[in-house]
């Protein structure tokens, strides 16, 4: 719609330039034609003036002769004067015209042969000659001569004014044609802009109007969401406090009668007791992941500048008997500080080495290396290009995992092997990813089958308000306990 609207503002005003150019052309057309009518005006004008120069001569000169007057001769001797200049000036004024120029050279002859004999006759009156008849014929036929080709002349003149006359009319009305027909398109594609411009105004109304509609009922969502997270973090409360409490009697009544009646039961009664506080021990912890899980996302905290190596190195410390017990060789590059959440960054890594801890292989020393390595957003689609990230590898030697269950690992409750082969609540890769998500980076892993997984957790070095105001991703988490 907007290359529509510009299209046709664009071709008006390619209108009204080809209408100022044509008409500008065309009155400049009809000025030449105008030009060269008034030409041929002033080529009339000047062989009838010189005609009726010639005639002062013959009147004058015919006066003298017949009454010795010398006042007769004033207007002869004006006319004298005056005609080479008007002859000069004719020539001029016949240069564009060859036919007109040969005919005006014949003039000039004509009008020297009268005045000789006007001339002539002057002198004999003047001398007392008698007057010759013979002269005056000559006189006579001169001048009839000079007339005929004089009118000769002034017609072919005429003619020339009409034809050019009849141009400067045709000038004249193709202007107003061009002008008329110009102005009316011009007139069209305007209205027809208008049109267009009200449409997509219109049309830009109803998008503002729906979007109005989807900020109320955004809004409306927001409300909701809002009253959502407020159940979540009253749920989160309860399962802190309310949940864990039956919990511990639970296990501490179970641990209670095993001590005093155990002597008393038979082998399948202190399975089924060991069973009740091992029960109750994994929906504890389970319930403390969710409680972890949902405070990411709902307690944000400030960024701040952490260091991962004194985070590892912690994490280490607290799982040393562990490591110790299993034989793991640990190898820890050099790790980075970034901003980040100090407490979400252990919740992240406390989990991915309790994995390679977790699920190691029979008759193999198990192995731990953790390194880090600067790239650049562009390395990733998730991330933004020309930002520096930091790509952190969790790397172990244990049984590993089929690739195709990539995604399906980072869901929540989603488990890849049954809670009697390894223990855990299918919670925590969801806690990674969550982390990772809240900090504006991205995690995936590789792997194959019996031998071994690399976590791969990019984060960036510093948060930008951007990455604050920015949306996170959709998560899509499954809750089937299966």
């Amino acid at each position: 719609m907007n290359r529509r609207i510009a299209f046709g503002f664009f071709v008006a005003m390619v209108l009204i330039a080809s209408g100022f150019t044509l008409s500008f052309y065309s009155y400049n057309q009809y000025g030449n034609d105008t030009e060269r009518v008034r030409h041929t005006y002033e080529v009339v004008g000047s062989l009838e003036t010189i005609l009726s120069l010639v005639k002062d001569v013959e009147t004058g000169s015919r006066g003298y002769v017949l009454t010795n007057d010398t006042t007769y001769l004033e207007p002869y001797k004006i006319a004298l004067s005056l005609l080479p200049g008007r002859l000069n000036q004719l020539h001029t004024l016949m240069g564009d015209n060859s036919l007109q120029v040969q005919r005006t050279t014949l003039l000039d002859q004509l009008v020297k042969a009268k005045l000789e004999v006007s001339q002539m006759r002057v002198k004999n009156r003047m001398a007392k000659v008698p007057i010759v008849l013979q002269l005056s014929t000559e006189g006579r036929l001169r001048m009839d001569a000079l007339r005929r080709h004089v009118a000769i002349m002034v017609d072919t003149e005429r003619t020339l004014m009409e034809t050019r006359n009849r141009q400067a009319a045709r000038s004249f009305r193709n202007t107003l044609i061009i002008i008329f027909t110009l102005s009316l398109l011009t007139f069209l594609s305007l209205v027809i802009s208008y049109r267009l411009l009200e449409q997509e105004l219109a049309s830009r109304q109803q998008n503002e109007d729906q979007l109005r509609a989807y900020e109320s009922r955004l809004k409306e969502q927001i409300r909701q969401l809002e009253a959502s997270n407020e159940e979540l973090e009253r749920f989160a409360f309860v399962a802190s406090h309310d949940l864990q409490e039956p919990l511990r009697k639970i296990q501490s009544f179970a641990n209670l009668i095993t001590d005093r009646y155990g002597n008393l039961f038979d082998g399948d009664s202190l399975m089924f007791m060991d069973k009740i506080v091992h029960s109750a021990e994994r929906m504890s912890k389970l319930i403390k992941d969710l409680l972890n899980f949902s405070r990411i996302s709902n307690h944000q905290e400030e960024f701040k500048p952490v260091a991962l190596a004194t985070i590892v190195q912690r994490i280490l410390d607290d799982q040393e008997l562990r490591i110790k017990g299993l034989d793991v060789r640990v190898e820890i590059g050099q790790l980075p500080m970034i901003q980040a959440i100090g407490s979400q960054m252990d919740h992240l890594f406390t989990n991915l080495i309790s994995n390679a801890l977790k699920f190691t292989r029979v008759d193999v020393q198990p192995l731990l290396r953790i390194q880090a390595n600067p790239i650049d957003g562009s390395t990733y689609p998730e991330l933004i290009s020309g930002r520096l990230y930091f790509e952190i590898t969790v790397e172990d030697n244990g049984i590993g995992f089929d690739e195709k269950y990539l995604d399906h690992i980072f869901k929540v409750f989603q488990r890849l092997h049954g809670k009697s082969e390894f223990e855990g609540t299918g919670i925590g890769l969801a806690i990674c990813k969550r982390v990772t998500v809240s900090h504006h980076g991205h995690i995936t892993a590789r792997s194959q089958p019996g031998k071994g997984t690399t976590f791969i957790v990019v984060l960036p070095e510093s948060q930008s308000l951007y990455d604050y105001d920015r949306s996170n991703p959709t998560e899509n988490y499954s809750y089937s306990a299966s």
